[in-house]
Formats: structure tokens, sequence, C-alpha cells
């Protein structure tokens, strides 16, 4: 069974810093995404990661969260990182591990249709 479960959530105040973590179990996936969703508002693209045959990593991001936020991944672990810095208000929503079998070109990460996968989600909220 395939599973994300993603964890690292939690209440910071503006500026801080949060780390989140998605754990893969059941299978190996080329290309992993963080999504999030505010309240009232549509689950937005964040950042991606994408491993082809080859050892090179690739990483997109979100204009919002360039500079900011950082996306690893540790295969050994089948495990995505979000390193969240500098964290504004306007970061707070559920964010989303999404993952996907196949190798995703640039164009193609922010579409939430190309991820066959999804974790439950993890609230992160930034006070002012």
């Amino acid at each position: 069974q395939v599973q994300l479960v993603e964890s690292g959530g939690g209440l910071v105040q503006a500026g801080g810093s949060l780390r989140l973590s998605c754990a893969a179990s059941g299978r190996t996936f080329s290309t992993y995404a963080w999504f999030r969703q505010a309240p009232g508002k549509e689950r937005e693209f964040v950042a991606a990661i994408r491993q082809s045959a080859g050892p090179t990593y690739y990483a997109d991001y979100a204009d919002s969260v360039k500079g900011r936020f950082t996306i690893s991944r540790d295969n050994t672990k089948n495990t995505v990182y979000l390193q969240m810095n500098s964290l504004k208000p306007e970061d707070t929503a559920v964010y989303y591990c999404a993952a996907s079998t196949a190798y995703r070109s640039s164009s193609y990460v922010s579409t939430q249709n190309e991820y066959n996968y999804w974790g439950q989600g993890t609230q992160v909220t930034v006070s002012s």
C-alpha cells in the first residue's frame, strides 16, 4: 500500500522556520512536490524536486517562496523535506506532499493532475 505521511507542521512566529517531512512507503518516486491550501483559496504549487535516471536532482519553486524555502530528498529514507525559512503570515496553509512515479519536467511540476499520490496534509500557521 502506497502512503505519503507528512509531519513537521505547527505554529511559528513570522520570521521563523519550520521543516516539513514527507515519508513515502510502498514504492519509490521520481518526482515529489509540495502544494499548499490556505483557507478560502485554491491549492497552489510550492516546490518540486525531480530526479531522472541519474544522480542529479532538479528543484522548482513558486515565485512566492523562492529564496526562502528549500526542497530536498533523501532516497535512502524515501523522504522529501521542505525547509521553510523567513516565514510570513501569508504562508499559513495546509501543506500537502505529492508524488509521481514519472519524471516530470519543469513545465508540468506545478500541475496537480501530474501526481499519482497525495498525503493527508499538515497545518502550518504563521503568526504576525
